[in-house]
């Protein structure tokens, strides 16, 4: 037959009409899409941001770029710390990008509210970066994920080491919303069953402009430790007023939040002798050293854990997508639960019933100037608690998820 362009319009208008009879051929050109939803702009933007998408495109990049034949493009959005933004950017995604899975979720009012759409719709939603110990609690959903540290298991290891140098008396200094209420009760719990005193707590709003009263109730409380529950520019303005005030000659400062990238903004001369606990530092061993290599070039400054373990999350969940060969959200949440996690920074973790990926937790101080050798080398290794002894256990699991 001769092929002339009144036949090759033909056909080519016949193949469109084909694909557009077919659903799965059609589908299979367009993008798969996931969507990173993070501060940009606000308070927390020190820890979410660029930073952020970076971690979960390096993890795009290690999978290969596609899946399911499809190439895979990453949405990204400011939710600016605000519920209502949050909940309408990923209503936005689902209904008319067919976004298939949510990842960072930065600020833990924020990330409960995504994981309850994202359930509703069959979605998958991983955080990483927000820590209420609700997210694998009473509001777990069978689609969504915790993926790093919660405030249970936080709450856990600054008082065992600090009760064992026979620091008793502590006051408690914590945002006023999720976060920093969970924080706060998983705290009280904790130093009660290590014998400690509560002397005194405050919580203080996000974005607060002033945090003098909060940090002279501290200084006058006579606590022998004062733990910090806020984090981004507002942990930098308070740690900055504490030193003015005098605040850490007084007793030992503990930040819960704190990141390498707020302790390079405050420099080591002021963010010197703080603890900090992380679950991941760029320079524990060869493989963080190269990865967190790559992720420098790109931003300019080493991950934190919530970095890290975004890029963790996302790469687990292509793998699953891959295994399932689609992007049931249910069917994608059942093998994610089943098969360890495996990749550059995980070793063989376990993800619980409720979602949680259990990660070993590390203490760290933050180095003097003197004391640090080269550029990031901030801190210094104090001690290690081991994942399944410091996160909640099972047996007294909210998540009804969880059979007991």
């Amino acid at each position: 037959m001769q092929i002339n362009r009144r036949n090759l319009l033909k056909y080519a208008a016949a193949g469109g009409v084909a694909s557009m009879m077919n659903p799965a051929y059609a589908q299979q050109q367009q993008p798969f899409r996931i969507g990173v939803l993070c501060d940009q702009s606000s308070v927390n933007s020190t820890s979410g941001g660029k930073g952020s998408i970076t971690a979960i495109q390096l993890a795009v990049e290690d999978f290969g770029g596609q899946v399911l034949g499809r190439p895979i493009e990453v949405l990204t959005a400011d939710h600016q710390n605000k519920v209502e933004i949050a909940s309408g950017i990923a209503r936005e995604w689902m209904e008319t990008k067919n976004v298939e899975a949510f990842f960072d979720l930065q600020n833990s009012a924020c990330a409960l509210a995504v994981m309850g759409l994202a359930s509703a719709k069959n979605k998958v939603a991983v955080v990483s970066n927000a820590h209420s110990s609700q997210l694998t609690g009473k509001q777990c959903t069978p689609t969504s994920f915790h993926w790093t540290y919660d405030t249970y298991q936080l709450s856990g290891v600054q008082p065992q080491a600090f009760v064992g140098m026979g620091k008793k008396r502590w006051f408690l200094l914590n945002w006023d919303y999720a976060f920093g209420i969970s924080l706060e009760q998983d705290f009280r719990r904790s130093l009660e069953a290590l014998g400690a005193e509560v002397v005194g707590s405050v919580r203080v709003p996000a974005g607060a402009s002033d945090f003098s009263s909060a940090i002279l109730a501290a200084a006058n409380s006579g606590a022998d430790v004062v733990q910090v529950g806020v984090a981004g520019t507002d942990l930098l303005n308070l740690i900055k007023s504490a030193r003015e005030f005098g605040l850490d000659s007084a007793a030992t400062l503990a930040t819960t939040s704190i990141t390498l990238v707020d302790v390079e903004l405050l420099g080591l001369e002021a963010a010197q002798g703080l603890y900090v606990n992380e679950v991941f530092y760029w320079d524990q061993n060869e493989k963080t050293r190269a990865w967190s290599k790559r992720y420098i070039d790109k931003v300019g400054i080493p991950p934190n854990g919530e970095r890290a373990c975004g890029y963790s999350g996302a790469l687990h969940y292509l793998k699953a997508v891959a295994k399932t060969g689609g992007a049931d959200g249910a069917a994608v949440a059942r093998e994610m639960r089943n098969t360890p996690v495996n990749d550059l920074l995980s070793d063989n973790l376990t993800v619980r019933s409720d979602g949680l990926c259990v990660r070993d937790m590390y203490l760290y101080k933050v180095k003097s100037p003197s004391a640090s050798k080269t550029k990031f080398d901030d801190y210094e290794y104090v001690s290690k608690v081991t994942g399944e002894s410091s996160v909640r256990p099972l047996s007294v699991s909210e998540c009804p998820l969880v059979k007991t």
